[in-house]
C-alpha cells in the first residue's frame, strides 16, 4: 500500500491501540467503576467542546482555504475562552460528573479546544501528516503520563485528570507552533466576513455533531442513572472496542473532507466518496467479524475479570456499526460541499430515536437495550444521508458494488489529499 495510506491509516491504528491500552490500564488498575467515571469525564469534555466547536471546530477545515489561518485563529481563541467561562457556570448547574471533577472538566476542555483549533487549521491546509503527528503525540503522552501517575501512589481517577493536563497542554503548545509555521496561501481582508462564516458553517456542523453525540452517548447517561458506574464501564469498553471498526472509515472520511473542501469537480467528489464508502464498510465488516469470533475468556484476560458478556452486545451493535461506517464517507461529502444541514437533519432523526427508544429500552433491558437503541439510531441517521446523497449525485444501489476503478480512486484520493 502506498506511503500516504500507511501514514494516515497507520495513525488511526496507532490511536486505536493507544486508546485500547488506556482502557486496559484503567480497567485493571481502577476497575469497571473507574472506567465508568473516566467515561463520564470524557463525555463532559465532549459536551463542552460542542460549544467551542461552533467557531473553532470542523468549520475551520472548510474555511481555511477560503479565508486563511491568520484571519480565523484569533476569533477561534476568543470563542474558546467564552465557552470555557460559560462551562464553568454550567457544570455547577448540570452535574455531568461528580462535583470534585467539575472544574477540572472545564480546564481540560479548554486545552482540548485549543488543540482542536490548531488541528483544524492544519487540516484545512491539507497538512495531514502534521495533524497525524500531533494526534499520536497527544495519545502517547496521555497514556505514558497516566501510567506514571498511577505508580506514584494510590491509583485513582485523578491520575487520569493529571495526565490529561499534561498531554493536552503540551499538544496545544506544539500544535499552535506548527499551525503558524507556514504562511497561508490566502488571507481574507474582511475579518468580519470570516467571523460570520465561522458561525454560519460551525453552527450547522455543531448542531449535527451535538445531535450525533446524543446518538453515540446519551445511553451512557441512562446507564449511569439506572445501573451505576460499573455497568457504564462495561458498556463503555464494549463501545470503544466496537468503534475500533471505524478506524479506516474515520481516516478516509477525514481525508475525503479535506479533499472535497479543496475541489469543485462534482464527478471527482462523487467517485471518491463512493470509493471511500465501499472501503469503509468492507473494513468494518472484517473488524466486527473478528470481535464476534473472540471468546469471552480473551476479553476477561485483556480487561480484567469484571469484564464479561461483551459478545452479545457487539452482535446487537453490529448493524449500527456498519451503517455509521457508510455515514463517515457520506457525511464528509456533505460537509465538504457545504451541505452540513443534511448531517444535522440525519443526526436529528437518530437522536429522536435514541431519546424515544433509550428511555424505554435501557431501564427495561439494560445494556442490551442500550445496544439496540444505538444500532437503530445509527441506521436511521445513515439512511437519511444516503437518500440525500443519492439525490444529489444520482447514485443508485448498484453503484455500491465493487468497481475495478475503486482502488485507483482511493489512491488518487490519498495522493491529492496530501498534495502529492
Amino acid at each position: 500500500m502506498i506511503r500516504p495510506v500507511i501514514g494516515t491509516i497507520g495513525t488511526r491504528v496507532a490511536l486505536a491501540l493507544l486508546n485500547l491500552a488506556m482502557v486496559v490500564v484503567a480497567s485493571h488498575r481502577l476497575g469497571a467503576q473507574g472506567v465508568g467515571v473516566i467515561s463520564l469525564i470524557i463525555l463532559g469534555i465532549t459536551f463542552i467542546l460542542l460549544m467551542n466547536n461552533v467557531v473553532g471546530g470542523g468549520g475551520l477545515v472548510y474555511l481555511t482555504p477560503r479565508h486563511g489561518t491568520g484571519t480565523l485563529r484569533w476569533p477561534s481563541y476568543a470563542w474558546a475562552l467564552v465557552t470555557a467561562l460559560a462551562a464553568s457556570v454550567l457544570v455547577h448547574v448540570v452535574p455531568l460528573v461528580p462535583s470534585e471533577y467539575a472544574m477540572h472538566l472545564v480546564g481540560l476542555a479548554f486545552l482540548q479546544s485549543l488543540c482542536t483549533i490548531h488541528l483544524g487549521l492544519l487540516l484545512g491546509r491539507e497538512r495531514i501528516a502534521a495533524q497525524n503527528a500531533m494526534l499520536v503525540f497527544q495519545a502517547v503522552t496521555l497514556l505514558a503520563s497516566f501510567m506514571w501517575f498511577l505508580d506514584q501512589g494510590t491509583a485513582e481517577v485523578m491520575d487520569h485528570v493529571r495526565a490529561g493536563y499534561l498531554a493536552h497542554g503540551s499538544t496545544a503548545l506544539l500544535s499552535g507552533v506548527l499551525s503558524r509555521s507556514k504562511a497561508s496561501s490566502h488571507q481574507c481582508d474582511d475579518k468580519w466576513t470570516a467571523v460570520r462564516d465561522l458561525f454560519r458553517q460551525g453552527s450547522f456542523a455543531q448542531a449535527a455533531n451535538g445531535l450525533q453525540l446524543l446518538n453515540y452517548r446519551f445511553t451512557y447517561l441512562l446507564i449511569q442513572r439506572w445501573f451505576g458506574a460499573t455497568s457504564l464501564g462495561l458498556f463503555a469498553i464494549t463501545t470503544q472496542l466496537s468503534e475500533s471498526a471505524w478506524l479506516v472509515p474515520k481516516s478516509l472520511g477525514q481525508v475525503l473532507y479535506a479533499r472535497i473542501s479543496n475541489t469543485h469537480e462534482a464527478d471527482e467528489q462523487r467517485a471518491q466518496t463512493l470509493a471511500a464508502l465501499k472501503a469503509s464498510v468492507a473494513f468494518t465488516t472484517m473488524v466486527v467479524g473478528l470481535l464476534l469470533l473472540l471468546p469471552d475468556l480473551v476479553y476477561r484476560k485483556v480487561f480484567g475479570p469484571e469484564i464479561t458478556g461483551l459478545s452479545p452486545l457487539v452482535i446487537l451493535l453490529s448493524p449500527g456499526l456498519l451503517a455509521m461506517a457508510a455515514s463517515q464517507a457520506i457525511s464528509h461529502y456533505l460537509s465538504g460541499t457545504g451541505r452540513v444541514r443534511h448531517n444535522t437533519i440525519g443526526s436529528g432523526l437518530g437522536t429522536v430515536l435514541t431519546l424515544a427508544l433509550g428511555t424505554y429500552l435501557v431501564p427495561n433491558y439494560g445494556l442490551m437495550g442500550a445496544a439496540i437503541t444505538a444500532s437503530l439510531a445509527y441506521s436511521a441517521a445513515t439512511f437519511y444521508q444516503w437518500v440525500v446523497f443519492s439525490r444529489l449525485t444520482h447514485v443508485r444501489l448498484h453503484h455500491l458494488l465493487p468497481d475495478a476503478r475503486d482502488a485507483q480512486r482511493l489512491r488518487t484520493l490519498w495522493r491529492r489529499a496530501l498534495g502529492r
